[in-house]
């Protein structure tokens, strides 16, 4: 009887060490020049590299970004030039293999899908640790009704798990476990990462991404404009993948 309940509660450390919450992941990279795809202009060398693959991407920001709606796309900047430059977002697209183009998610509809994403992930999540914690519980009541009726211990502890974890189950569906705090910190972290709007200074490197929607699926071309802040000069790039 001991053996099992010990059994009962490493399974449910187990468990709940494998909830833990959202962390933002850091992330590398590598100079525009070890790119196929890079390009020059006006002393600036650029690459970029689609994150498609739902695997790599995860593993790149630490959760399913892909199964959230987004496709991200690295861009790597060595602006050793003398002027300042910037994404044209309006002007920036995604083309894939079948001749679609797709604009660059906005950042109220990038954390829009994570959200959402996020939310039901959490929510399934809390269900699940819930009803662990109550099937845990339950099967430590049950062992010890076994044991002062005299009942077979390990039975009496089945069904008190079994019992406990429905009930756990519920309680925990009905509330967003984690979810606020999860949320919080993917659109920290993707705000963090985004590229949009920022300045690639002269004389240095940048990095960073812009989300594109998940529909397009296989990346073909960066249609991709860039801006002279000081200047106004246009400079459009295409970066094959």
């Amino acid at each position: 009887m001991k053996k099992n309940i010990l059994f009962i509660l490493i399974f449910a450390l187990s468990i709940c060490i494998s909830c833990s919450t959202y962390k933002a992941t850091p992330m590398p990279f590598k100079a525009p020049s070890s790119y196929p795809n890079a390009v020059k202009i006006e002393g600036s060398e650029i690459a970029a590299k689609a994150y498609s693959d739902p695997k790599e991407a995860s593993e790149a920001f630490g959760f399913d970004i892909r199964g959230t709606g987004m496709l991200p796309v690295q861009i790597i900047f060595d602006n050793q030039g003398s002027h300042s430059l910037e994404i044209d977002g309006s002007q920036t697209f995604l083309e894939d293999i079948n001749g679609n183009m797709w604009t660059i998610l906005s950042g109220k509809i990038a954390n829009e899908r994570a959200s959402k994403y996020v939310e039901g992930k959490e929510m399934a999540k809390g269900a699940a640790y819930h009803g662990l914690l109550g099937a845990t519980a339950g099967a430590l009541i049950g062992a010890a009704v076994g044991i002062v009726t005299g009942e077979n211990v390990a039975k009496a502890a089945g069904k008190g798990a079994v019992i406990g974890g429905a009930g756990g189950a519920v309680i925990g569906g009905g509330e967003k476990y984690g979810a606020s705090e999860a949320k919080g910190s993917i659109s920290d972290d993707l705000d963090e990462k985004s590229i949009q709007n920022k300045t690639i200074k002269p004389q240095s490197m940048s990095y960073g991404f812009v989300f594109f929607p998940g529909e397009g699926k296989s990346p073909k071309r960066l249609h991709l404009r860039l801006i002279e802040t000081d200047t106004g000069k246009i400079f459009p790039v295409k970066l094959d993948f």
